[in-house]
């Protein structure tokens, strides 16, 4: 299944607590909101996707608990980004002083923070999309982001200021990627990912 999109006109609009009422209302669909006004409806996962969401969460959580530097979202988080679009990375990662200086309330609702690292993982029919998302990551303040592409299959990396990196590569060789300085010691061996 493919995500609806619906245009919600500016004299419409909708509050934080609106935002929130009506994704809680519609459970288990996924909403977003652009910050031009667009409400993405997502369709549930499959299970490829479900599989490849749990390895990543699991290697991301494993290297964080001996870390302790910060705290792993799964994609069912929604963060209200800095431009006001609310999105839900596949998966996410915050610094921990930068958690911890939300409210009790920023964190128990939608967090207003844009996630340090961010991966998100295409489908065959989301890939533009998902590039325009990994675009907003960065404009709002992500230090490193992963786009991972199985159809393809490719990566791309996205970095503050700086070209996007597009890595090729086969089933048989996929490379491992580093977490560089936003996650130090890091490594994610794809071949699992794209094997599920």
């Amino acid at each position: 299944m493919e995500a609806l999109t619906l245009n919600v006109p500016p004299s419409v609009g909708l509050t934080d607590e609106q935002f929130y009422q009506l994704c809680i209302a519609n459970e288990p669909w996924q909403l977003e909101l652009t910050q031009t006004g667009e409400l993405i409806i997502m369709p549930p996962t499959g299970g490829e996707s479900g599989i490849r969401n749990s390895d990543l969460i699991t290697d991301l959580n494993l290297w964080n608990r001996k870390t302790k530097l910060g705290k792993v979202f799964d994609s069912s988080t929604e963060f209200k980004l800095p431009s006001g679009a609310y999105r839900c990375p596949d998966a996410a990662w915050v610094k921990l002083e930068r958690w911890e200086a939300l409210t009790k309330d920023e964190k128990r609702r939608f967090p207003p923070i844009c996630p340090d690292f961010v991966i998100e993982l295409c489908s065959e029919s989301d890939v533009l999309d998902i590039r325009t998302k990994m675009q907003e990551y960065q404009a709002n303040g992500a230090s490193l982001g992963w786009l991972i592409d199985p159809q393809t299959p490719l990566v791309e990396i996205y970095r503050p200021g700086q070209e996007v990196e597009v890595l090729n590569f086969t089933f048989d060789h996929p490379p491992q990627l580093s977490g560089e300085d936003t996650l130090p010691g890091f490594v994610l061996d794809l071949f699992l990912i794209l094997n599920p």
